[in-house]
């Protein structure tokens, strides 16, 4: 039996002992809305108002949407809970004894090119293949950097403890994505690197807004990127391009709060940084004048009511080809679908979403603001859509409305 939005809110309302009146009041959404999504005569509403209700009643976003938290295949070598093994190895914690290794760990050439390559999987999507990888990763690269103390591999462990946060907090688990992060940072600081530091402030900024922390992902990413302001004569493109990506960072959580002016203000600032360093590939990530501009669309769609025209206004100034990451490019497209939808654009919404499960079939699922556009198509359809129920049902959404 499929258990829809809203007999999650109301079950969550009812276990927390507060009337439709109360949450409405907490979550700034209509009392209407709220009773027609728990009588089921809405079956969604707009992410933005989901987030809202989902913060009221002090859950995370993918607790009440449904989505899904395991990959798509099952793999010999690993997995979701392997990976959460790997991250929250007991062993590594002072005052416990852990395994002594049984094999030789790879040397730091060999594990630098493995980390490398899952960093290409993540980027293209293969979350069934990299959750099968990573276990093993985690466990070789700690034991590498027992075998080899240096700066180099400790800068690989901390972009493998990177992959494990993103892995975690896209297939649902932020609070697996947390652990990974200290790692992360603890690793970067045995690097002495403090632009790899950056960079695990930024994967804790959007760990923190995927758990509805929105305020802490806001300073923390605002704070470092003011402590790691490059000057602009002489600085190196990694180091635009890590104050880049704090900016970005800072910017989403100020327009979820409708703060859409001070978003704007950082996003300028990232986008000169972005035309100084020029296309960038560093730590893990990439950042250019593209990576800008798609998330000028990102937080147009945010905030209580999101602006959809913007947004189509800000996607005329992208290039496609130009986004170098499969995975980018898909979320980017879920946005532009988003935003055709809410400006009346159905077709066009439909036939891009269908595009992106074409380019990334595991991906999309994972996707909350996709499933959310999907469901509002459905309760919207006038006439029935095979195509579109047949994606809403692959997306793990009930299309018996």
């Amino acid at each position: 039996m499929n258990t829809s939005i809203g007999d999650r809110i109301r079950a969550l309302r009812e276990f927390r002992d507060i009337t439709q009146e109360t949450l409405a009041d907490r979550s700034k959404v209509s009392i209407d809305t709220i009773r027609k999504l728990e009588q089921n005569v809405r079956e969604s509403a707009r992410i933005n108002t989901l987030r809202s209700i989902a913060r009221a009643l002090d859950v995370q976003l993918e607790r009440l949407v449904g989505q899904p938290t395991v990959t798509k295949e099952l793999t010999p070598d690993g997995g979701l809970l392997a990976m959460r093994d790997a991250i929250q190895d007991p062993g590594s914690l002072p005052g416990v004894l852990g395994d002594v290794d049984l094999e030789d760990p790879p040397g730091p050439a060999e594990w630098a090119l493995q980390v490398q390559a899952a960093t290409d999987t993540y980027w293209t999507g293969g979350y069934s293949e990299l959750a099968g990888v990573l276990p093993g990763l985690l466990r070789d690269g700690r034991a590498t950097a027992r075998q080899h103390d240096t700066e180099s591999v400790w800068r690989n462990l901390a972009l493998a403890y990177q992959l494990a946060a993103s892995l975690s907090t896209q297939s649902g688990h932020p609070d697996w994505a947390y652990t990974a992060v200290e790692k992360q940072l603890a690793a970067a600081a045995r690097a002495s690197d403090p632009l790899l530091e950056g960079m695990g402030v930024s994967t804790l900024s959007w760990v923190l807004l995927r758990q509805g922390r929105w305020e802490q992902a806001r300073d923390i990413a605002e704070r470092k990127a003011d402590q790691l302001e490059p000057r602009r004569r002489g600085a190196t493109a990694d180091q635009l391009a890590v104050y880049g990506n704090l900016l970005i960072a800072a910017a989403t959580p100020y327009a979820r709060a409708d703060r859409h002016e001070e978003a704007l203000h950082l996003l300028t600032l990232a986008e000169g940084a972005a035309v100084q360093s020029g296309p960038v590939r560093a730590y893990g990530t990439a950042f250019s004048v593209t990576d800008v501009l798609t998330q000028k669309v990102n937080t147009a769609l945010a905030g209580t009511d999101g602006m959809p025209d913007v947004a189509l206004d800000a996607a005329a100034e992208v290039r496609l080809g130009n986004i170098s990451r499969p995975v980018h490019s898909a979320s980017y497209r879920v946005d532009v679908a988003q935003a055709k939808y809410q400006t009346g654009d159905n077709e066009g919404a439909l036939t891009l979403l269908l595009e992106v499960e074409t380019d990334q079939p595991e991906w999309i699922r994972f996707q909350a603001g996709a499933a959310a556009t999907v469901r509002e198509m459905l309760e919207a359809e006038r006439r029935r859509n095979s195509t579109l129920r047949g994606l809403a049902s692959r997306l793990g959404v009930d299309p018996a409305l």
